[in-house]
């Protein structure tokens, strides 16, 4: 069973150690060479990664940089709290049935998350997906992906191993499909904890539901499915009609998605492209993503009225050869009631992901790369 409470994510809290540990050093007036020395690490490169999150913190090197800081008394205490929070992956994935590495990091921004927003430009967030839908999207993808042994062993592309990338529950293939799907729908539940959390906002552009996305079946089911969600109390879909002008004309290229976090745990943002995902957190790319989707949701139809498209989207796609499934009514146990289509063997549409980086281009921004083997989340 899901807690009723978000899980602290140990991304989140590795940036959230990483940036603590950064102020105190620089209110010590210690430059990283200093520290290095004085603590008698190794490698120069530790404390860098270290501060910058990138890295898994051992308790014992925190408590070092923390005595050389001079920090006692309750802010120790909260950070060496924080670092074993940042430590503890298997506590945080023994709350999934299954994992995928590729799945995972997504898995760590929304599990701490009170409140998500996300664009979806031309692939329906994963969130939201059917397993069905997922399949298509999944087996679509596939002749772009590398080889079965590189899927199966989680490699990144550029041939570095991520840390600790261990699944939870029986050891399945990576390469799988039904994998994926269930590390998806595993990540799904936590829209249906019950306490209201997060708050889950989607905007969803017209041809990420249209009739070339898939099998005229698996569309119906899924319409079905974001017709079911947004009768939830934390959940909000909108539809964006493909003539709605947004701001003065803006376009954005790329999908995206915005986790805000209970303070002091900073926002984040991933933004998806084909080659790679990447995480942001720098305060300026903040603002700029929170302004576009904003800016999203006011040219965008309201809720009720992307209910009412909904409804009649699946209309077409029932013209368009699909079988009525049925109305469905929101269950808070399974939120898609109809079971997971057959599909054909070539996976229908082709994955229709946008390439390219983030249309508002600003200062050089430093961002966390993901790149491991792209699937559409």
């Amino acid at each position: 069973m899901q807690p009723e409470q978000p899980i602290p994510s140990p991304t989140l809290r590795r940036r959230r150690l990483g940036s603590e540990l950064r102020r105190l050093r620089e209110s010590a007036g210690l430059t990283g060479e200093q520290v290095i020395e004085r603590v008698n690490w190794a490698s120069a490169s530790k404390l860098s990664r270290l501060e910058n999150g990138r890295s898994r913190p051992g308790v014992g090197d925190v408590m070092d940089l923390l005595d050389l800081y001079g920090v006692t008394g309750d802010e120790r205490d909260e950070l060496v709290a924080i670092a074993r929070d940042a430590g503890n992956t298997r506590a945080f994935l023994s709350a999934y049935k299954v994992m995928t590495s590729r799945q995972r990091a997504y898995a760590e921004l929304e599990a701490g998350s009170i409140a998500i927003q996300e664009y979806g430009a031309v692939i329906i967030p994963g969130l939201l997906q059917t397993p069905a839908y997922a399949k298509v999207r999944i087996l679509a993808a596939r002749p772009l992906g590398g080889t079965a042994e590189q899927q199966a062993a989680g490699t990144k592309t550029n041939g570095a191993k991520s840390a600790g990338q261990k699944s939870t529950g029986p050891k399945r293939n990576a390469d799988d499909p039904d994998t994926e799907v269930a590390a998806r729908q595993s990540r799904q539940s936590m829209l249906l904890r019950g306490n209201g959390l997060p708050r889950y906002t989607a905007v969803l552009e017209e041809s990420a539901l249209g009739l070339r996305c898939g099998p005229p079946d698996v569309m119906v089911e899924q319409l079905q499915h974001l017709r079911n969600m947004a009768a939830l109390a934390n959940v909000t879909l909108r539809v964006l009609p493909p003539n709605a002008t947004i701001a003065s004309w803006f376009l954005s290229e790329t999908a995206f998605s915005i986790y805000h976090f209970a303070d002091p745990d900073p926002s984040a943002v991933a933004i998806e492209t084909l080659a790679a995902d990447f995480i942001v957190n720098e305060a300026p790319a903040l603002q700029r993503y929170g302004q576009v989707f904003d800016w999203l949701c006011e040219a965008a139809r309201d809720p009720a009225e992307s209910i009412d498209w909904l409804t009649e989207e699946i209309g077409r796609h029932v013209a368009a050869g699909a079988t009525e499934l049925g109305t469905v009514h929101p269950d808070p146990e399974s939120p898609t009631t109809p079971a997971p289509l057959s599909l054909p063997a070539t996976g229908g549409a082709g994955p229709g992901r946008p390439a390219g980086p983030p249309t508002q281009r600003g200062p050089q921004e430093q961002a966390t790369r993901r790149t491991e083997q792209a699937t559409p989340d």
